[in-house]
């Protein structure tokens, strides 16, 4: 396990399980919302965001977790691991809440540029919603492209806590 991405929707667990990874790995994160946002919540420009992500993906070794779909085609290619985070939307709306809560006074996630204080608005909490089945869709057929590669799907919190004790046990799971 070299070059891992991780993907799921708002509130899935990506950043959290990309750090206990790394962690366990020793490989470099690299949080896709530091590449869409700028200190300030300033968004890229998409070319610019794409341009950096290629020079991520075309590291030797990484996790790259989160969105940019636009280069999810490249990412994939250039993966040896597929981890796709697909829990239910009312655990998922819960965690947005309790992380608005938990970055209450306007501090900035550790997976997050300076100077973005947590921030949550009915307008996100509704995307999350109507975005449900489409983004599920999106991931479940990026499985099915997935190839040859070792795919992890984890549709739940008990199955994230294991793939991380097997993996802390000297196995990979897929293997």
């Amino acid at each position: 396990m070299k070059r891992v991405m991780i993907v799921g929707q708002p509130g899935a667990g990506k950043s959290t399980l990309a750090r206990a990874l790394a962690r366990r790995t020793g490989l470099p994160v690299v949080h896709t919302d530091c590449i869409h946002w700028q200190p300030g919540w300033v968004e890229r420009d998409r070319d610019e965001k794409i341009a950096l992500m290629r020079t991520e993906e075309n590291r030797e070794s990484w996790i790259i977790e989160g969105g940019l779909s636009a280069t999810w085609d490249t990412r994939l290619a250039r993966a040896d691991t597929l981890i796709v985070l697909d829990l239910p939307v009312w655990l998922r709306l819960w965690r947005v809440l309790r992380r608005r809560l938990e970055y209450a006074g306007g501090q900035t996630r550790p997976d997050l540029p300076p100077d973005c204080p947590e921030r949550l608005d009915p307008a996100f909490l509704r995307w999350i919603w109507d975005t449900r089945h489409s983004n599920r869709r999106r991931a479940r057929a990026m499985i099915d492209a997935a190839g040859d590669r070792r795919v992890v799907l984890l549709e739940s919190p008990r199955a994230v806590r294991r793939f991380l004790r097997d993996l802390d046990s000297g196995g990979l799971p897929g293997q």
